[in-house]
């Protein structure tokens, strides 16, 4: 196997880090496993959006350091049967003005956060 890189090392110090300040905190370790697990999929080119998510675990670990922080969770949209109605699979035929012509506003929304938070 060949040497890890700089980078390589400093997200595994940050894991570590993290899971020593996460634990004692509800939610916090498993918290910070399925964050891992998720992007350990990242290709290793992808160096702007490991770096992004580097800077972003230095601040949650900053966060949790900090004597505020007693747990940790996350907010997770419904997903399969159980959606909330109105979504993507519930749309009505847009309403009309009373003299028969659509509103500028009809089908404008709050755009929908795609899976990956951006």
């Amino acid at each position: 196997m060949s040497r890890l890189s700089r980078l390589q090392r400093q997200v595994l110090s940050l894991y570590r880090e993290l899971l020593r300040a996460g634990r004692g905190k509800p939610g916090a370790e498993a918290r910070v496993r399925a964050e891992f697990r998720q992007h350990a999929c990242l290709p290793r080119s992808d160096v702007l959006r490991i770096e992004y998510l580097y800077r972003r675990g230095r601040r949650q670990l900053q966060l949790l350091r900090s004597g505020h922080a007693t747990a940790m969770g996350a907010f997770v949209r419904p997903r399969g049967p159980m959606e909330e109605p109105g979504g993507a699979g519930a749309r009505e035929a847009p309403l009309e003005d009373g003299d028969g012509t659509r509103s500028a506003l009809d089908g404008v929304g709050s755009p929908e956060t795609p899976p990956n938070g951006r």
